[in-house]
Formats: structure tokens, sequence, C-alpha cells
């Protein structure tokens, strides 16, 4: 039997002991080759696109730049998800090593602990990098003609503890026994390929994101839930029966889909124990980011990390006096 990967020398290409050795040199100098990948890590103001940049440190010794065309100054994370950072650059790169090193997730009160943080510090850092995550998915389309994309959905959130008394106990199956709060995330996931989540009610009104999502000429292969009727009206189709076996000799299975699922409800149980409903599509995405790049060393999804952290504007859920917003993560859209 052949090594698993996680286990091979080459997963492990960057050490945590490494990231806080780091000079502030160093961090500065891994954040501007991030960041400014197009020029050689040389400054480019985030104002006004000048790359006629110079460095301007803070008598504190705190890195600034400014633009020579319309004078402002500007920093390594300015414009950035890291914008108006408190921690040091070191702090956040141990962060995005930790989050990184987890294969199906970290939980906020662990990275609290680790980094020294308050749990709140900890919970933003963590949402902030799975809506970095996120950025990779934006508009993302799967399956092309002679591709097969895996459709299946499961449901989590909205527990109904049962009474203590027998005879007071019901079907918590049934809508009418139900609390509203269960949601269904739908994966659309390519075999060999990316993969997709959404957020639904339930999986008859994810059929219009699927169509839009999935590319013509795909083959669809689902289960024999009723609610992927309607997409043979749309796509060539494959059901299986799981009431009766997982796979046909054939090649027709939603395996692919079904894994998914079950890293994402371990990191459910083992890790996070709840996530709230306004928060399931930022967990479902950084489920699909991790399975997708599962076989990347942690160096560089360390790197692929801070890059797209980097390359992604302030958060749209968690930016200023967000505790007394009413905005949540259900503004967060594909």
């Amino acid at each position: 039997m052949s090594q698993h990967f996680l286990l091979s020398a080459k997963a492990r290409t960057l050490s945590l002991a490494t990231v806080l050795r780091m000079t502030d040199k160093d961090a500065e100098t891994l954040f501007a080759s991030l960041r400014w990948a197009e020029t050689g890590g040389k400054p480019v103001c985030p104002h006004c696109g000048c790359p006629t940049c110079y460095e301007a440190r803070r008598p504190s010794g705190a890195l600034r730049f400014r633009c020579k065309a319309c004078r402002k100054d500007f920093s390594l994370t300015s414009g950035t998800l890291f914008a108006f950072h408190k921690l040091p650059l070191q702090t956040y790169l141990a962060a995005v090593a930790i989050f990184s090193n987890e294969v199906k997730g970290k939980s906020a009160l662990a990275l609290s602990r680790d980094l020294d943080v308050q749990y709140k510090t900890a919970f933003v850092l963590a949402h902030k990098l799975r809506e970095a995550m996120a950025t990779e998915m934006k508009g993302m389309r799967v399956g092309g003609d002679g591709e097969v994309v895996e459709v299946d959905g499961a449901y989590f959130g909205g527990y109904i503890k049962p009474a203590n008394h027998k005879e007071n106990r019901r079907d918590r199956r049934l809508v009418r026994n139900q609390n509203g709060k269960r949601q269904v995330v739908v994966v659309m996931r390519e075999r060999g390929g990316r993969t997709l989540p959404a957020v639904f009610k339930s999986e008859g009104a994810a059929l219009g994101f699927i169509a839009s999502r999935v590319g013509k000429g795909t083959l669809i292969q689902a289960d024999e839930a009723s609610s992927w009727n309607d997409l043979q009206g749309r796509f060539a189709m494959e059901r299986i029966d799981h009431g009766h076996l997982y796979s046909t000799q054939t090649g027709t299975y939603t395996n692919g889909a079904e894994e998914f699922f079950s890293r994402m409800r371990r990191a459910e149980i083992g890790h996070h124990h709840h996530i709230a409903g306004v928060y399931l599509t930022r967990y479902a995405q950084e489920a699909a980011w991790r399975e997708d790049y599962r076989r990347g060393s942690n160096g560089a999804l360390v790197r692929s990390m801070v890059g797209l952290a980097l390359g992604t504007p302030p958060s749209v859920d968690f930016c200023g006096y967000w505790q007394r917003s009413a905005k949540s993560a259900k503004s967060a859209v594909l």
C-alpha cells in the first residue's frame, strides 16, 4: 500500500517554528512578495495604482510607503483583509500556518490559545481566512463537454432535542416538528476538478443555482432523491439508488460528493461542535477549499492563503463595528 500524502515529506515544507523565528524584516519581505508578486515585491499604491512609491517608516518602526503621485501613505495590508491590523505580521503568518496545517478545520477557541489572543480576535481572523478562500469560488463554473459533475446535498443545523418522556416525543423529520433553522449544503463536485458548495433551505431550491454554475454538455450524476428530477430536462443525468448500491460498474456514483460531506461533518463534530446558520456558507466554502487543495504541501497552502487574503478587499462581514451591525455572513455570495 502506498504512503498517504499527508504522511510524506512532500507535505511538510513549512514548520510553525520557521514562521515564529522570522524577523520583522523577513515577514515584511514575504508579505510584499505575495501582495505585489507582479512587480517582484515592489510596492504599488492601492489608492491610485502608481508603482513609484518609497519607504516612509514611522518613528515607531512601523513600515509605511508613500506614493509619489497622490502623496498618500499606505502599509503592506492597506486595502486587504488584514487592513487596520493591530497584531504583528508574524502573528498573522503563524495564524495562517496553524489554520492551514489542520486537515478538517481549526476551532476559534484552539486558535485563540495558540496565538494568545481573545476568542473574538481568533474568531474574526478565522472567518477572514474563510472569506479569502471563498474568493476563488465567486463566479466559478464546473463541468463542461465530456465532464462529470456529482451533485448531492446534506443538512446541517436546526437540531431538535428529543423530549425526555417517550409519549412526548415527535417525529423530528416532519417539517411541523422542526424549528426552521435546518439548512442544506448542496455541493457540485467535478470529477477530477473543483468543488463548489452553496447553502439553501431545501435541495429543490438549489436547481436554478446548479443550472447556472454547471457547464453545458456536462453529465450530472446524483442519487435517487426526487429533488434532482427537474435537472433531467437540462442535463444528461445518471442516477443511483443508494438503497441498493453505492456505485455501478459503469462508473455511476456520488462518492466524491459524499467524501466532501464526510470531512465537513467531521469538522463540525470534531472541531466546531456547532455551526451557526448565518456562517454555514463560509464553513462549506472552507471545506471545499481544503478538499480541492488536500494534496498541496503546507508551505504552498500558507502562501496561497496569504496571497488570497492580500488580494481581497476589507471584509464584507467583519470590518469596522461589525459587532453592532445587522450584517452577517448572509451577505456572502458566490
